[in-house]
């Protein structure tokens, strides 16, 4: 069963290899996130990628360019589509946040271990 519903890609530099999806299942009170990487997105642009719980990979629908991702988990799973032409826009506005190979100097890894270490 196919059902439409309102997902949008989020990122935030302070975790710059992870783009955030947020959607909200019809007839849910609440929303749904699921974290995965922007080179694995980047990645479905031109090809198939992924493994596991998240699988990326170009198509179309309705004659038009759509990245399809799939989600599993034990509670469940989607299959999403955005249009390529967002993706590809959404990524370059990240890249222009964070360049490719800058990723690790927006990381502050003394201050995540300590808070690991916290149990935080």
């Amino acid at each position: 069963m196919s059902v439409p519903m309102h997902a949008a890609l989020r990122y935030e530099t302070d975790d710059p290899y992870a783009v955030r999806t947020v959607f909200h299942p019809p007839g849910q009170d609440r929303s749904v996130e699921w974290f995965f990487g922007r080179d694995m997105l980047a990645e479905a642009l031109s090809g198939p990628t992924g493994q596991g719980d998240v699988r990326m990979w170009p198509g179309t629908d309705s004659g038009r360019d759509v990245i399809v991702v799939a989600l599993c988990s034990p509670a469940g799973s989607a299959l999403l589509q955005f249009p390529a032409r967002d993706v590809e826009s959404f990524l370059r506005e990240t890249w222009s946040a964070v360049p490719p190979g800058a990723e690790p100097a927006r990381l502050d890894l003394d201050a995540e271990l300590a808070r690991l270490l916290a149990g935080n």
